[in-house]
């Protein structure tokens, strides 16, 4: 289906009463509206802004003003959990100045005085988002709002905040965002910009047109049948429905007029016409494209692939369906990957058996290193997972159409009522090898820093890209990480808009196992040595991945806010080496000294 905003739109300036000294004027001091040229057309747009904590406060009985602490109570750089009566903020002092914002993180609901206060911003301590202390902005994802920011004064050495009541309770803010001029005339089968894909690159490339103040027709297209949502929790809260993890309501896309076609898949595109060809024979012209259509998982080779009760978790219905279907009935999933592991994890206490098989000898250990990954597998065999590793499925056996056993290379034969495969995807790109796009052997778009294609006005985001990462001297690397498909669609939109916007952003990930999380940051492909601070065998650890004497990535389990503190340093430029990983744990996690961070260099 279409979501479509099926009124004409009329168009006004509004403008925030604080923001209106600085866009009011224009170059020669006179007032003027804000205006964007579409195609050489002056527009008006109007912006909205779900600000709750915005000041001034419409509705003085929505207001609370209350004393949290004397003045001398926070040091530079330290932050404070304070309570106002009817809701939390975060109060932070750094460089002599007080700031208050939303208390927790928007994406989970992570606490942020537990996260990472350095240079104006504080970082998520579970998943790694960042937001700006002042503004209250999102800088770094994952999640897709901002803090609301509240007022402080200081008044007798005391500290007062001055809140939204709804602000305080909702703990989100969702930035200004324009809304599109009249829809009704436009031709269907044109717009001015066109997403192939509605995940989250797509989403957040979208959202970021709008906040950057561009009005023009924004068409996303996607083969799922629902909006856009949160794919990571497939694997990892598999009996969630679609709507319970959209991740914004179909009414937001009809406010800021965002199209999204729904089952609707493109099968080629004509970069000389700026045509998007889908599937049904529908042609769309464009004006800018972004491609963000992610990957498609492998399948099994062996006989019986094609038989029922066999999934590759892809959509919510795939989770939901294997849910019901393992439930008290033998599981076996193929392949210890984060999908395979964490659908393993979720099952276990639910179905009678969860049987795991795998061509490694532990798993994760081309990401985690051979330590952690027999860390992991002890965990899961305390849990009733039973492995079967370095052999691989020679064939699924049914009875009366449906899936009964899975024969392995090695002669083992598991009962199974269900089957699930995560032994990796291939980039969704394969409508594009006639294009004239630039794809590399194994099926990825090859894009700059700008997220720009070798075509012109053509965009590529999220997993099914390779981009130069700063981290690692600018080394074409795939990274398909969800933190890092937000940053993808942000850049692609700047740039888009010309301006000139380079990805910089330090890859972040986690995955959760029977109710711990592995937090990891950085890049560590190729390490050749890891060094283990803390104790394995009690699930408390931080890892060191290294490649020669410069560390490349860092996991951790229970050993929060680590991961996030590195992630500064490196956000920062500066190296670790090896032979600084013990003063790294104990400046960072023992003492909560941050000042090495500050510069740059080793």
């Amino acid at each position: 289906f279409w979501v479509i905003p099926a009124v004409e739109v009329k168009i006004e300036v509004v403008i925030p009463e604080k923001e209106r000294s600085k866009e009011e004027m224009s170059p020669n001091g006179k007032a003027s509206p804000l205006i964007y040229k579409v195609n050489g057309t002056a527009r008006h747009y109007h912006l909205e802004e779900h600000s709750i904590a915005s000041n001034p406060y419409h509705n003085p009985k929505d207001v609370v003003e209350a004393s949290v602490c004397h003045v001398k109570d926070l040091e530079n750089g330290q932050m404070r959990e304070v309570d106002l009566g009817c809701g939390k903020a975060l109060l932070i002092k750094e460089s002599g100045e007080f700031h208050a914002v939303g208390h927790k993180c928007p994406h989970y609901g992570a606490p942020l005085v537990k996260g990472v206060l350095s240079k104006g911003r504080v970082r998520c301590p579970w998943h790694g988002a960042c937001f700006n202390i002042g503004t209250g902005d999102i800088e770094d994802f994952p999640g897709l709002d901002s803090l609301p920011r509240f007022q402080v004064k200081i008044e007798k050495e005391k500290v007062y905040i001055r809140a939204s009541k709804q602000a305080l309770q909702t703990q989100r803010r969702t930035k200004m965002m324009a809304k599109c001029i009249s829809l009704s005339n436009y031709n269907l089968s044109s717009t001015n910009v066109l997403i192939i894909g509605a995940g989250a690159a797509g989403l957040v490339c979208a959202e970021t047109l709008r906040q950057e103040g561009f009005s023009d027709r924004i068409v996303m297209c996607t083969m799922d049948r629902h909006l856009p949502y949160d794919r990571p929790k497939l694997s990892k809260s598999m009996d969630s429905h679609p709507e319970q993890i959209a991740l914004r309501p179909k009414e937001f896309f009809c406010t800021y007029d965002i199209e999204v076609l729904t089952e609707m898949q493109v099968a080629a595109v004509d970069v000389k016409s700026k045509i998007a060809v889908f599937k049904d024979g529908f042609k769309m012209e464009y004006n800018k494209l972004l491609i963000a259509t992610g990957n498609t998982p492998k399948t099994l080779s062996c006989k019986g692939k094609e038989m029922e009760n066999v999934f590759n978790i892809r959509t919510p219905e795939d989770a939901n369906r294997v849910v019901k279907l393992a439930t008290s009935k033998n599981v076996v999933i193929v392949g210890a990957s984060f999908l395979g592991m964490e659908v393993a994890a979720y099952l276990a206490e639910r179905a009678h058996s969860v049987s795991l098989v795998e061509l490694e000898h532990v798993p994760f250990k081309r990401f985690f290193g051979e330590r952690v990954g027999r860390a992991v597998m002890k965990m899961f065999e305390s849990n009733r997972v039973k492995f079967y590793m370095q052999t691989e499925v020679s064939e699924l056996r049914e009875q009366e159409g449906k899936l009964k056993e899975v024969v392995l290379k090695s002669g083992k034969v598991l009962r199974a009522d269900v089957c699930v495969v995560g032994v990796g995807a291939v980039p969704a790109t394969g409508f594009l090898k006639q294009s004239g796009i630039n794809i590399d052997s194994k099926g990825f778009i090859m894009v700059n820093k700008m997220m720009q294609t070798n075509i012109p006005g053509v965009f590529a985001a999220g997993d099914a890209v390779t981009f130069p990462l700063a981290l690692r001297n600018n080394k074409k690397v795939n990274v398909p990480h969800w933190q890092m498909a937000h940053m993808h669609g942000r850049i692609a939109a700047l740039n888009m808009l010309a301006h000139g916007t380079e990805i910089s952003t330090v890859p972040y990930l986690w995955t959760a196992m029977f109710g711990k999380s592995i937090r990891y940051v950085g890049h560590g492909e190729g390490f050749d040595d890891v060094v283990i601070q803390g104790d394995l065998d009690e699930l408390k650890f931080v890892a060191f991945y290294t490649k020669s004497d410069e560390v490349v990535a860092v996991a951790s389990m229970n050993y929060d806010p680590i991961v996030s503190k590195v992630a500064e340093v490196l956000a920062a430029g500066r190296t670790i080496r090896k032979r600084d990983v013990d003063a790294v744990v104990f400046l960072t996690f023992r003492t909560g000294d941050m000042s090495w961070l500050t510069g740059k260099g080793t």
